[in-house]
């Protein structure tokens, strides 16, 4: 059989998958016994043999769109195919592999008449691959994958088998919309693997729970009650604001946002805004920060010694009615009492009866302790005091009506009509006291 048959039938059984070898040296003309045959090519003193499924090593010289070529030191180049060069689908070839980087891959076919020469990176890098994410799986190490695409309901990054992040396991928070998620990195944990499916879960959301708790735990164990700090309000609820203080949030009841009644966080504050605060209480159990915006400043008896004297009339609001009498806010924060007997000149028997919540009242400074916190006010002094109802005069005795006299006998109320009965009844008696002395 000659040479140019035998090397001719070669070619064809390439193209039917057997194995097959070819020699290129003139001297090497008989055939190998068997249907695997090698091809061989020889440069110089070196030979390198390769058949189907055979692993090589390489670098990337040209890239195309959808393949790229790879020089592994045989007469020719191999190629790679797009959908050979990752276990995701891909845009172009440039988002695999670039030029002069080495790869390893496999054999997938050999057809030296027609100068093809097919390579599979992912077949290499599915198998090693496996092999780590059950290490990974086991050991629960955390690793570093890039999102290679965006699809509904998550993410996919190639691992060499395809890695998916559902989406409520990319990040602790809720996300809407991912699409500039392509091409960033990120640590994941392997949370389900199925081999034999080629299904591989991934948790992006676990390794920031992780690393969320030890930075909270650190963060707290520097933190100590009555400290002034700088943090960032991250969001609001009804019931007060949540303020990143490094890296962990503590927060903000309403009442702790402002000296005055703050009926709303978002009334005093946003999203977004820089806060000085004061640690109240820092529970490592529980995992809670206190906080208090009003406390980090100063407070407004503080400011109100040079506002509020004694003798000043003010315009104040009636911020609360009691039994006893007023508190009117003269400045925010700063509240005084009007006693309910500083508040009219008439008797009241309520405050209730001439003021109502909201009021705009003007009073009288009375007293002023800034110390105690304590102010005493007057409403009533700052109105003029009415003038004293007229008394009826009293009429002379002498022109009184005489009394009527009780038509009784025995009874006399005239002083003249008492004495003659007292010395009738009374007269014998005395003079023998009298006698006797």
């Amino acid at each position: 059989m000659s040479e140019e048959i035998k090397n001719q039938e070669a070619a064809d059984n390439v193209e039917n998958n057997e194995t097959v070898e070819v020699t290129e040296a003139v001297e090497s003309t008989e055939a190998v016994a068997g249907t695997e045959e090698e091809v061989t090519s020889q440069e110089g003193m070196e030979i390198i043999s390769l058949k189907k499924g055979d692993t090589v090593k390489g670098t990337i010289v040209k890239i195309e769109d959808n393949q790229a070529y790879v020089s592994i030191g045989y007469k020719y180049d191999g190629v790679i195919p797009i959908r050979e060069l990752s276990s995701v689908q891909l845009d172009n070839a440039a988002a695999a592999v670039e030029v002069g980087q080495e790869v390893e891959c496999k054999v997938v076919s050999i057809n030296d008449n027609k100068e093809s020469l097919v390579l599979s990176k992912r077949a290499i890098d599915s198998e090693k691959s496996w092999e780590d994410l059950e290490k990974y799986f086991a050991s629960q190490e955390s690793f570093e994958v890039t999102v290679a695409d965006v699809v509904k309901g998550g993410l996919v990054a190639d691992v060499g088998a395809r890695g998916f992040i559902p989406a409520s396991m990319v990040e602790r928070h809720f996300v809407e919309d991912f699409s500039d998620y392509k091409g960033r990195t990120l640590r994941v944990k392997v949370k389900e693997l199925d081999r034999e499916n080629s299904k591989v879960i991934l948790s992006a959301k676990e390794v920031l729970e992780e690393e969320f708790e030890a930075n909270k735990q650190k963060i707290m164990a520097e933190l100590s009650e009555g400290q002034i700090i700088e943090g960032t309000v991250q969001r609001l609820t009804q019931f007060g604001a949540f303020v990143d203080v490094g890296g962990v949030d503590g927060l903000v009841h309403v009442s702790e946002i402002a000296w005055n009644h703050v009926e709303k966080p978002s009334d005093v504050v946003s999203e977004g805004d820089k806060v000085r605060v004061k640690v109240l209480k820092v529970d490592p159990e529980k995992g809670k920060i206190s906080l208090s915006i009003k406390a980090a400043a100063p407070g407004p008896w503080d400011s109100a010694s040079g506002q509020i004297n004694i003798g000043d009339v003010v315009t104040g609001e009636v911020k609360r009615l009691v039994n006893f009498g007023a508190f009117v806010e003269l400045l925010p924060g700063v509240e005084g009492l009007v006693h309910i007997s500083q508040i009219s000149h008439k008797h009241i028997g309520t405050p209730h009866e001439v003021l109502k919540e909201g009021q705009e009242v003007q009073v009288k400074v009375l007293d002023f302790n800034p110390s105690e916190k304590r102010v005493s006010l007057s409403i009533k002094e700052t109105e003029e005091a009415p003038a004293p109802s007229a008394r009826p005069e009293r009429s002379n005795s002498r022109d009184r009506a005489p009394k009527e006299v009780l038509n009784n006998p025995n009874v006399s109320l005239s002083n003249e009509g008492l004495s003659f009965t007292l010395a009738e009844r009374f007269g014998d008696k005395l003079d023998k006291f009298k006698g006797n002395n």
